[in-house]
């Protein structure tokens, strides 16, 4: 029999491709998430995907069981809506801040599909650079941040989003140009250029040039098509995620490197108060942020879902 757990692993599979992250994000381990499938097959008598080097990919009947996942579970999700509505749940505000201010590159679609959904919701952006976004929180000006996840803070509920490579920005011709990947003593003497932010939010002074006792002059930009001028002038380096730097990358604007043998990682949450986490738009909220950016954002990885 075909049940919502079901189709939930379905989806899981499709946006991974990878039967262990598909298994992280359902919240089974690999054995109990392939038994699904065992069982799915079994039911049907059919073969639902084919094994590759690349990953699982989909026949033609899971394919179709994968077009029956998407459309029942919106079906679902859209009905829980009309729930909140009737309960007078669904009326509200969103404000939200972007620690991590590549964000914007990928936040526009997701409003837009929030409003779509909840149209009740008065969504925002607080806008300007902030020392410390969760303080935000505690005041009153705000409802969700998008960023690292905290240390310590109490009355917070933290939802996982998603994992993503950071990756070392650097004019066509700078001396590092032929390197595959670098390391924290390529970097002596460079010049960082940075959002203006504590030096503690900046995963590359925080991870690898502290640990290695280098410290660089720091220059700041508040936009990332400043830092991406700069750097293509050679006035210094920049570290960026991978999905903000690779409509450049593409363009042969700058060239990106990757920090280390593993790269340099770094992951994001969406933090918010107890009491506004528990309503449900705001979770459709972190739902949404988590699809959309499977969807459309390369080389991420999706963080176990708190759902």
């Amino acid at each position: 029999m075909l049940e919502i757990r079901h189709l939930r692993s379905l989806i899981a599979i499709a946006d991974s491709g990878k039967l262990v992250a598909a298994a992280e994000r359902v919240h089974l381990s690999q054995s109990a998430l392939s038994h699904q499938i065992r069982d799915m097959e079994s039911h049907y008598d059919v073969s639902l995907f084919e094994r590759t080097k690349q990953g699982l990919r989909f026949t033609a009947a899971g394919e179709r069981l994968l077009v029956l996942a998407r459309e029942t579970l919106a079906a679902v999700s859209a009905a829980e809506r009309d729930v909140a509505r009737l309960k007078g749940d669904a009326q509200g505000e969103l404000r939200i801040v972007l620690e991590c201010h590549t964000c914007f590159d990928w936040l526009m679609p997701v409003m837009d599909e929030f409003r779509r959904r909840w149209p009740e919701v008065e969504v925002d952006l607080v806008a300007g650079f902030h020392a410390d976004p969760l303080r935000l929180l505690s005041d009153g000006k705000a409802d969700v941040v998008i960023g690292s996840k905290p240390a310590g803070k109490r009355n917070l509920h933290v939802s996982p989003l998603f994992r993503f490579e950071i990756l070392v920005v650097m004019a066509n011709e700078h001396r590092l140009r032929s390197k595959r990947r670098v390391v924290a003593d390529d970097l002596r003497e460079e010049t960082l250029i940075t959002y203006p932010v504590p030096e503690v939010r900046i995963d590359l002074i925080r991870e690898v040039l502290e640990p290695a006792g280098i410290r660089l002059e720091r220059r700041t930009a508040e936009l990332t098509i400043a830092i991406m001028q700069l750097v293509a002038s050679r006035r210094g380096i920049a570290a960026l995620p991978n999905w903000g730097v690779k409509n450049y990358v593409d363009h042969d604007y700058v060239l990106a490197k990757r920090v280390g043998p593993h790269g340099l990682w770094s992951e994001l949450y969406a933090v918010a108060g107890k009491p506004q986490a528990a309503r449900p738009y705001f979770r459709d909220f972190v739902t949404i942020v988590r699809d959309t950016c499977a969807a459309q954002l390369d080389g991420i990885e999706l963080l176990a879902s708190d759902a």
